[in-house]
């Protein structure tokens, strides 16, 4: 079965895209609760990339499910199903040398362990980006919390829906603890490091 799509044997080499582009394709995926700053910290480190020429792109929450993955709500088996299709997404986007930032809460161990399997170990880095659900509540800044705590939102991850807190991930960004200008440094020094030819 594996060789009815053979695209990828007469398309244009990874390798030559990232030449061209300068840079490799990875991925850098924020997992934490809503909240927590992961859509902040992704979208300053797009455009920090772009000032030193580099070519991102995000994945997040508010523009794949629009589009993508508008038929999914926020099930377990559906939320594993919309971390299926971000990865096979995001997978695409690093064998065109793109570096992908992923911006997902992804509360489970198994949610995020399928992502990294599904790109590849070596093209994922998982990066916690660490809030309690008290800090979380009290920023609220969607309002999701508050519907969430008067029984109109279900299955909302920290309050009725469990989030798994990452075992091992590559970097952790505590947005409670740093400020946002020493996270967005750490994020993109990181990040540099790693997309560098």
């Amino acid at each position: 079965m594996e060789h009815i799509y053979p695209i990828y044997n007469n398309s244009v080499p990874r390798e030559e895209k990232e030449n061209f582009l300068g840079q490799r394709g990875t991925v850098f995926w924020l997992t934490g609760l809503s909240g927590s700053g992961k859509s902040t910290l992704a979208l300053k480190l797009e455009k920090s990339l772009l000032k030193l020429n580099h070519l991102s792109t995000i994945l997040d929450g508010d523009n794949v499910r629009s589009g993508l993955c508008k038929d999914l709500t926020f099930i377990e088996a559906d939320r594993e199903e919309n971390v299926r299709r971000i990865s096979e997404l995001a997978k695409l986007f690093v064998r065109n040398g793109i570096v992908t930032i992923c911006s997902f809460v992804s509360p489970l161990q198994s949610m995020r362990q399928l992502a990294k399997e599904t790109i590849g170990a070596s093209d994922f880095h998982l990066i916690h980006v660490k809030a309690s659900v008290e800090t979380c509540i009290q920023r609220d800044t969607k309002g999701l919390y508050k519907m969430a705590l008067g029984g109109e939102l279900k299955n909302f991850t920290g309050i009725d829906a469990p989030f798994d807190l990452p075992e091992n991930p590559d970097l952790v960004l505590d947005t409670e603890e740093e400020s946002e200008e020493s996270n967005i440094q750490i994020l993109l020094n990181y990040v540099l490091k790693y997309i560098k030819l």
